[in-house]
């Protein structure tokens, strides 16, 4: 006999479609269902990227593809399937009109008799270097509606994060997370693979103000800049209290999701030998800030907000730290005051 404390499962699920779906309800007349079957869409490649991730070691997905992407960095098998299976979903969906993604120099303009009037950015598969090691990766993804005078170009992308309408990630490990905002808080949601479905398992994420866990690649270090040291300094060796626990996986999506649920600070800085900074914009900085703002974290370069910078091209990059909302602030007070 079961004992008293324990509870049967909900007979009640939500899943992502149901939740997005509920949401455009919620607005009512202004919601014409397209961002809610683009983000459908967006689901099932995940789905499928989730499942090649899983058996990529016995079909033989792991290794090099043998060339390189515009970033100058060598492709995996895994990383050019999952790029042409998002590619493939968003395109047949109807409701794309511009696609930006790592793996591509060029930006893709849909044919006009597919077209739709969101732009999509992504990173296919974030952190492919590390799964031969079975560290968790992922995809990474922002949406722009396109322009109300425009057809659909490259102009509709180049503009600040904060103009997206939505953003989301989902990371492959021991489970498939995916992890979602429209604009309204930040929803997370876990792939019942029996049933093949996305289930809302982390409703209306925040970010505690603050953490104890700091995620940076300190093998750089040499190369930071002082205010990078001096802040990394503080909380390593404070005046009073516990020094934060360093905590670094190498997978940007790994590193933020656990950023995203505990609190604490991520950051990979420009620094002497990234000049630039070491993520891309658009399809990274853009989305992990995104999420972060909404879960009512921070995200900065150190001296400006990442989601109101203006991309000049799709590849750029930029420093980025977020996190929650008290260390990010500790962070940019080693900055010039006068630029912060």
């Amino acid at each position: 006999m079961a004992s008293v404390s324990e509870q049967p499962p909900s007979t009640d699920l939500i899943t992502l479609s149901r939740h997005v779906m509920d949401d455009q309800l919620r607005l009512g007349t202004t919601a014409t269902g397209d961002l809610t079957l683009l983000l459908i869409a967006i689901q099932v490649t995940s789905k499928f990227i989730a499942t090649n991730v899983r058996k990529a070691r016995l079909i033989n997905l792991v290794g090099l593809a043998g060339e390189t992407n515009i970033q100058g960095e060598e492709q995996k098998k895994l990383d050019i399937l999952s790029n042409d299976i998002m590619v493939n979903a968003l395109r047949a969906s109807g409701k794309t009109a511009v696609l930006v993604s790592e793996e591509l120099d060029n930006a893709i303009i849909i044919e006009e008799k597919n077209r739709g009037k969101y732009c999509v950015v992504f990173d296919p598969l974030d952190g492919s270097s590390n799964i031969d090691a079975g560290v968790n990766i992922g995809t990474i993804f922002g949406i722009y509606a396109v322009r109300p005078d425009s057809d659909g170009t490259i102009a509709d992308v180049l503009r600040p994060g904060n103009e997206m309408v939505a953003a989301g990630y989902t990371m492959y490990g021991s489970s498939a997370n995916l992890v979602l905002s429209t604009g309204s808080g930040v929803n997370g949601y876990t792939l019942d693979a029996a049933l093949g479905e996305f289930i809302l398992t982390h409703p209306d994420i925040k970010i505690p103000p603050r953490g104890k866990i700091y995620s940076f690649n300190e093998g750089n270090s040499m190369y930071f800049y002082p205010p990078v040291t001096n802040y990394l300094n503080s909380i390593k060796y404070p005046k009073t209290g516990s020094p934060y626990s360093a905590r670094y996986i190498g997978s940007m999506v790994a590193d933020v999701h656990r950023t995203l649920l505990y609190g604490g600070i991520f950051g990979y800085p420009d620094d002497k030998k990234s000049k630039s900074g070491k993520l891309r914009l658009l399809y990274e900085a853009f989305p992990m800030a995104f999420l972060t703002e909404q879960a009512g974290g921070v995200a900065t370069t150190g001296t400006k907000r990442i989601l109101d910078i203006v991309p000049t091209s799709i590849h750029e990059r930029c420093s980025v730290f977020l996190g929650s909302r008290d260390d990010v602030q500790d962070l940019m007070k080693f900055y010039p005051s006068e630029n912060v």
